[in-house]
């Protein structure tokens, strides 16, 4: 029994540090996120997108698009309901969602660009300095070794 514990107790320990970790903790809030930005673009499609549409497209109500499909084998069932105006609104939600994550990825590869940038001008300068004490360095040992030929020669 006290095996078991210990075992519990390790188990505990190592899955609190894994769970404390920035990334998972990251990724729970990513999903939190991303369950409420999808919830706000349906109830913008459903909303605010959709019946506008439906009013230029001649009064169509897209969630009561369907088309309805006899029941031949059962004929005492109700018809089948393939419901197109709910795919359609959904459709556009996908839309809705693909160009924001597009915009969304655009912008942290504009980051990264200029953080690469930054970095490489920096390593740029440091490379510089290095060049030139390494020049500094040589002029000296120049300047030192023609400085002995005078005093020697003289």
């Amino acid at each position: 029994m006290a095996a078991c514990c210990r075992c519990c107790q390790n188990f505990c320990k190592e899955f609190k540090a894994f769970a404390l970790r920035g990334s998972v903790v990251d990724l729970a809030i990513g999903i939190v996120l991303g369950t409420a930005f999808v919830n706000v673009v349906q109830s913008l499609v459903d909303d605010v997108i959709t019946p506008p549409l439906g009013l230029v497209l001649g009064g169509v109500d897209f969630v009561n698009l369907t088309i309805k499909m006899q029941n031949f084998v059962y004929k005492k069932q109700p018809p089948v309901v393939i419901r197109y105006g709910k795919f359609i609104q959904t459709i556009i939600s996908l839309l809705i969602i693909a160009f924001a994550l597009f915009f969304v990825i655009k912008a942290i590869n504009k980051v990264h660009k200029l953080a690469t940038r930054k970095k490489e001008n920096a390593e740029g300068d440091e490379l510089v300095q290095i060049e030139t004490n390494d020049q500094v360095k040589i002029l000296c040992e120049i300047r030192d070794i023609l400085a002995k030929q005078t005093i020697t020669t003289r």
